[in-house]
């Protein structure tokens, strides 16, 4: 047999086994996929949820929202960080990398613990193979005023508009002495009665600051939107000023105190010095940087370079053009 024949022979011979092989083998022979975009992936929104309050500090649980399109991303991580409002950082708490595919949003959850204090802003960064791709910030306010557990209820002195929740009479008067009857207000702002209240009442000199007498009273069970009074009373010298101090306890611990003034002195009064302070807790919603600046930043520079700029603006120039025309017309004549 010729050698050119004998090659023939061979190569048919491998062509039908390797075309026998992709039909008896299942897979053998890949179909070609489709090209496949580049994983793009971005922080679309992240909430914040309360998950435990303790005296010294407040657990924040972080889920951030990671929109993902396009291919597979491989090595995704989220990094969330608490910055105080000195810009110290309070906490740091990182995502374990994982893959994520699907044009979809995938939740994934992080914890950071601070200090009941102050305010923060919570930064929470999207990272694919070690490298930053996207920003999200909230800020907090007012942690402080986030109430551990022990210490939650929901009676207290009365918010009245014009008068103080604890008020006064003179009950007797025996020889130097005063003794005043005192009565505080207590609403439950619940939906639950509540009992276990115990007031402690504390007449201070308002100028020697020196207390002159101390009570304490037992408080029944206060119903679901009712105020209740309760009474008690102090002896203290006559024709001198004070300052009732009443405090509200449970179990320990001090759930509400207010003060209002005795001027028992005829020459003399005091007044209560009263500040309203805002110390609610509030979160902002996020703000997520693309861009290498806030949105905020952007506004205030935007603004700036419109209303900053030196001059004295429109009605002033329009005054100017005004005199410049009269001046150049009796210039000509």
């Amino acid at each position: 047999m010729r050698p050119e024949a004998l090659l023939a022979a061979v190569a048919a011979v491998a062509l039908l086994v390797t075309v026998g092989i992709a039909l008896v083998v299942p897979g053998f022979v890949a179909e070609p996929g489709p090209d496949e975009p580049p994983a793009r992936l971005d922080v679309a929104e992240t909430t914040l949820e309360t998950a435990a309050v303790t005296g010294e500090t407040v657990t924040f649980n972080v889920t951030a929202f990671v929109a993902h399109r396009g291919g597979p991303a491989e090595n995704v991580s989220v990094v969330v960080r608490a910055v105080d409002d000195s810009g110290v950082v309070a906490d740091t708490a990182r995502d374990e990398r994982r893959v994520l595919e699907g044009d979809s949003e995938h939740e994934i959850p992080v914890s950071v613990t601070v200090p009941r204090g102050g305010g923060y802003e919570i930064r929470t960064i999207l990272y694919v193979d070690g490298e930053r791709v996207d920003v999200a910030s909230a800020s907090l306010s007012g942690v402080g005023a986030l109430t551990p557990p022990y210490a939650e209820s929901n009676v207290g002195f009365h918010q009245f508009a014009q008068q103080p929740a604890v008020e006064y009479t003179i009950d007797s008067i025996d020889g130097g002495d005063a003794t005043l009857a005192v009565r505080s207000y207590l609403t439950n702002s619940g939906d639950d009665p509540e009992s276990g209240f115990r007031i402690a009442v504390t007449a201070r000199h308002a100028e020697a600051n020196v207390v002159a007498d101390r009570t304490e009273t037992t408080v029944g069970s206060v119903a679901p939107g009712r105020t209740e009074t309760v009474e008690t009373t102090v002896t203290v010298p006559n024709e001198s000023n004070y300052y009732l101090d009443v405090t509200l306890w449970r179990d320990g611990v001090v759930l509400d105190s207010t003060r209002t003034a005795a001027n028992l002195d005829p020459q003399r009064t005091v007044d209560v010095e009263e500040r309203t302070e805002s110390v609610a807790f509030e979160a902002s919603e996020f703000e997520t940087d693309r861009a290498g600046g806030s949105g905020a930043e952007m506004d205030d520079a935007s603004r700036g370079g419109a209303e900053s700029q030196p001059g004295f603006g429109a009605p002033v120039a329009l005054v100017a053009l005004l005199v410049g025309t009269v001046v150049a017309r009796r210039w000509s004549q």
